[in-house]
C-alpha cells in the first residue's frame, strides 16, 4: 500500500510505447503545427466519441473559449456555479456575462427545472456542465434552446467515452468540449477538443487555433495559437488503446467505495444513471454533519493526517471568486452552494489499489464516532 495517496495519478502507456510511438518524429521533425499524429488522433477519436468532427486544441479550457469565440456571441450565456474556473472564464473572457443556473441535488448538472426562467431577451447561449460524469438533462436543454434560438456549448471534460442511450456525449449540442488534461480519464499530457456538426464552426475553430493561417501566402482571419503538438497527440494515441482498460479499472475501485459508503446516514454517493455508459471519473461524497457524525473539513483533515489526499472539488463555487466580488448573489444558487460546502471527491484512479480503498474508507468512517 502506498505511504501517501494522492486525489489522483495520470495514466500513462509503457515507456517502450510512447517512444516507438514517437520514433517517427527524429525522421520527419513534424513536432507540431497538424501533422501526422495530431490527424491521426484526431480521425481515431472522432470514431471512439461516436462524432462527426473533432478539432484538437491545446488545452480544455481553450476547447470552451474559442468555441464561444467562433460562435460570434453577444449577451448572457446560462451556465452552472459548480464547476471549474475555466467555465466561467470562458464566458467572461469572451466579454459574455454568464447568468448562474442552480444545480440538481442529485446529478449536480444544471437543474433545468430552474432554466428556462432565467432566459431574457439578451441570452445567447447555454453553457450546462457534465458534471463527475454525469450527464445533464439533454432533451430539455435541447428544448429550451430551440423554443429560445439558443447556442448549447457543454463543458463535457468529465464524461469522456461515455454515451447517453448509445450515443456519444460530445454528439450533443452545438458543440461539446472536453478536457484532456493529465488528471483525467483520457489524457494528452495537456490538450483539450471540440466535437461539433457545422462545419462552419469547424473552419471558424481552425482559424482561431492557427492565426487564421491557410498556405504560406493567406491569412483570412484573425486567429490565436493553440494547436495540440505532435508529443500530446502521441499521448493520446497511446492512451486511447488502454482507455477501457483504464476505465475498467476504476469501475473497481468505485464498486469497492460502494462496498463501504452506500447507504451509511449522512453520505451522499454519486448518481448512477441508468441509460449512461459511465466512465468512473469521480467519486464524489456528501457529508452532511447532522446525519454522519462529522463535517466535511473534519473528514478533510482527517484524510490529510493521514496521507491521504482528497479535494474540495467543486468548492469555491464559482459565482464566488475574489474575481467576480460583488457581481453575484450566491443565494440565487442555493443547493450548488449547500452541496459545495460538504463534498468531496475522494482518491481515483486506475492503479489505486483495493487495500487502500478499504484503508480511505476506514479512515472515513471512523470519523463519525
Amino acid at each position: 500500500m502506498a505511504d501517501t495517496i494522492l486525489v489522483t495519478r495520470s495514466s500513462i502507456p509503457a515507456m517502450e510505447e510512447y517512444i516507438e510511438e514517437i520514433a517517427s518524429m527524429w525522421e520527419t521533425h513534424w513536432l507540431t503545427n497538424m501533422g501526422p499524429k495530431h490527424k491521426d488522433l484526431q480521425q481515431q477519436l472522432c470514431g471512439y466519441l461516436g462524432v462527426e468532427n473533432v478539432e484538437l486544441l491545446t488545452n480544455g479550457h481553450m476547447a470552451l473559449e474559442l468555441t464561444l469565440q467562433a460562435m460570434n456571441l453577444q449577451g448572457e450565456v446560462i451556465t452552472t456555479p459548480f464547476t471549474f474556473a475555466s467555465t466561467t472564464h470562458a464566458i467572461v473572457r469572451n466579454g459574455l456575462t454568464p447568468v448562474f443556473c442552480d444545480i440538481d441535488p442529485i446529478t449536480f448538472t444544471m437543474d433545468t427545472d430552474k432554466l428556462e426562467k432565467l432566459v431574457t431577451d439578451r441570452t445567447c447561449a447555454i453553457m450546462p456542465v457534465h458534471v463527475y460524469g454525469n450527464v445533464c438533462n439533454v432533451e430539455e436543454i435541447d428544448r429550451i434552446a430551440k423554443k429560445y434560438n439558443l447556442k448549447v456549448i457543454y463543458d463535457a471534460a468529465h464524461t469522456f467515452g461515455e454515451t447517453y442511450q448509445g450515443k456519444g456525449i460530445g454528439s450533443y449540442g452545438d458543440a461539446s468540449c472536453f478536457s484532456f488534461h493529465a488528471t483525467k480519464v483520457f489524457n494528452t499530457i495537456e490538450g483539450g477538443a471540440v466535437c461539433f456538426t457545422d462545419k462552419g464552426l469547424g473552419e471558424a475553430l481552425y482559424d482561431l487555433k492557427n492565426f487564421g493561417i491557410h498556405g504560406q501566402e493567406e491569412v483570412s482571419a484573425v486567429g490565436a495559437n493553440a494547436k495540440m503538438n505532435e508529443f500530446c497527440a502521441a499521448m493520446g494515441l497511446c492512451n486511447l488503446r488502454h482507455v477501457e482498460e483504464e476505465i475498467g479499472k476504476r469501475k473497481l475501485v468505485v464498486e469497492r467505495y460502494r462496498e463501504h459508503l452506500e447507504n451509511v446516514p449522512g453520505i451522499q454517493l454519486n448518481a448512477v444513471q441508468p441509460e449512461v455508459k459511465p466512465n468512473y471519473a469521480y467519486f464524489p461524497a456528501i457529508f452532511e454533519e447532522k446525519q454522519f457524525g462529522a463535517s466535511r473539513e473534519e473528514v478533510f483533515t482527517k484524510l490529510a493526517e493521514n496521507g491521504v489526499s482528497a479535494r474540495k472539488y467543486f468548492y469555491p463555487l464559482t459565482n464566488t471568486f475574489t474575481a467576480f466580488h460583488g457581481q453575484f448573489d450566491v443565494n440565487e444558487t442555493p443547493t450548488a452552494l449547500h452541496i459545495s460546502k460538504r463534498v468531496l471527491t475522494l482518491p481515483l484512479y486506475a492503479d489505486l489499489e483495493l487495500e487502500d480503498v478499504d484503508r480511505i474508507c476506514k479512515i472515513i468512517l471512523n470519523c463519525k464516532n
